[in-house]
């Protein structure tokens, strides 16, 4: 069980049981409490903290505080607003609970244990708090032991592609180097070509946890497009990622993967990628979360070898509740002579959402851009190459049964070049089941 669901099942237990100290409460409190339960964690806290100096020891103002300051993301002053009740009232097992809570919060999942422990040991607690009691002792035996655990999805579409390989929709172009030759005709393979195609996708991965800090993890990623009528542009690609992270005890995360993948075109190798990626993710209040990371990754091409190239890249996220806003900026930089008109610098930015709609429908939505700069003139158009591109998409994800989705999904792709031949629009929609486990 992950540390948001322990923490979670110690609120649910917590809640469970009978409210706290004195028989009357005052208004500020009360108004804390109604704030705090109505997901305003942070508001109660600014609304009790003024009267701190004045109310520390009032063990009702002390829990209202407690419960304010661990779900606003303030831990340490929740421990020690709880061990203030219960200095005053040491048999509250409702405290207790939260003080433990609280420990958990701040990465102490031995005394978190412990609390509960003491906790159980009153004669007083209803039965059925106590078994879920049990069960999350049980939980923090389990993180801090290790454990490990699978996951994975498939999910399969049909759809409709106005343009399967990125190319430009004009069928001739004049090149400068030959410009005395007049307009060139494109043959049919750089040329835009809509059709029909299928689509498999499907992952798996695992988690082994040594310790409540430690753990390893592995996965799998497989992706088959079939085109209908032009298998020269059908795509298959399997990526590898194995690799460590490790919990400090505020709940930020430092991970270190290493990843292969291999692609095939039109039925044939393609193109080779192996590096790794370096990320620290700070975890804030309200399963919000910051990310840094850097990476490297040196990719082989089979039949072009002036594009083989080692890349670099920095990137920040930040992901809220039900969106995800990343940015990202790097090199790509070719590894033979003659090839610097392929080595390009690259900025990009994206948006996503996933925004509830209904009780089984979510509405996805995503959009992004990103620049490149080419370093040298290309040897036929006698110009460096400057790419702007705009993604979007928007679709649904239906629920049909556990963990059974529909995903209706339509993408807009706009490429703009000052070298014609890369300069492109495409189109896509599909509908596709993807399966959960």
């Amino acid at each position: 069980m992950s540390r948001i669901a322990l923490l979670l099942a110690a609120t649910c237990c917590a809640a469970s049981l009978p409210a706290p100290g004195l028989a009357v409460v005052d208004d500020l409190v009360t108004s804390a409490l109604r704030t705090h339960a109505a997901g305003n964690a942070d508001e109660a806290y600014q609304a009790l903290i003024p009267s701190m100096a004045d109310r520390a020891g009032d063990p009702d103002y002390d829990y209202a505080l407690g419960l304010a300051a661990a779900d606003s993301g303030r831990p340490a002053e929740a421990i020690i607003a709880l061990q203030r009740v219960l200095s005053v009232q040491p048999d509250n097992a409702q405290a207790r609970a939260e003080l433990a809570r609280a420990y958990a919060l701040g990465g102490d999942i031995d005394t978190a244990r412990a609390e509960f422990n003491t906790a159980l040991a009153d004669p007083s607690l209803p039965d059925p708090v106590r078994q879920r009691f049990n069960r999350i002792v049980r939980s923090y035996d389990t993180a801090i032991d290790g454990s490990s655990s699978v996951s994975g999805f498939i999910d399969g579409s049909v759809g409709f592609d106005s343009n399967i390989n990125a190319a430009t929709d004009e069928d001739s172009i004049t090149i400068p180097l030959f410009a005395g030759f007049g307009p060139g005709v494109l043959g049919p393979g750089a040329v835009s070509q809509d059709d029909v195609f299928s689509e498999v996708v499907g992952g798996v991965s695992g988690v082994w946890s040594t310790s409540r800090q430690a753990r390893f993890f592995v996965s799998a990623l497989g992706n088959w497009r079939n085109n209908f009528d032009d298998g020269d542009f059908d795509q298959v690609a399997v990526t590898g990622t194995a690799g460590a992270a490790h919990t400090f005890a505020g709940g930020n995360v430092l991970s270190l993967s290493a990843q292969a993948q291999q692609f095939w075109l039109g039925g044939d190798s393609f193109r080779q990628a192996f590096g790794g990626v370096l990320q620290y993710t700070n975890r804030l209040s309200g399963g919000r979360a910051l990310s840094v990371s850097g990476e490297f990754f040196r990719q082989n091409f089979d039949d072009d070898p002036l594009r083989d190239s080692n890349r670099y890249g920095v990137g920040v996220s930040y992901a809220g509740r039900t969106f995800v806003v990343s940015g990202s900026a790097g090199h790509e930089e070719t590894r033979r002579a003659g090839a610097d008109h392929l080595s390009f610098d690259f900025a990009r930015a994206n948006v996503g959402i996933e925004e509830p709609v209904a009780e089984d429908m979510n509405v996805i939505a995503g959009i992004g851009g990103q620049l490149r700069r080419y370093d040298d003139d290309d040897p036929l158009f006698l110009t460096a190459r400057k790419d702007e591109q705009l993604d979007g998409q928007l679709g649904l994800k239906v629920r049909l049964g556990d963990n059974l989705y529909a995903r209706p999904r339509v993408t807009y792709t706009r490429n703009w070049s000052n070298i014609p031949l890369f300069d492109y629009d495409r189109f896509t929609g599909s509908v596709g089941v993807r399966l959960e486990f």
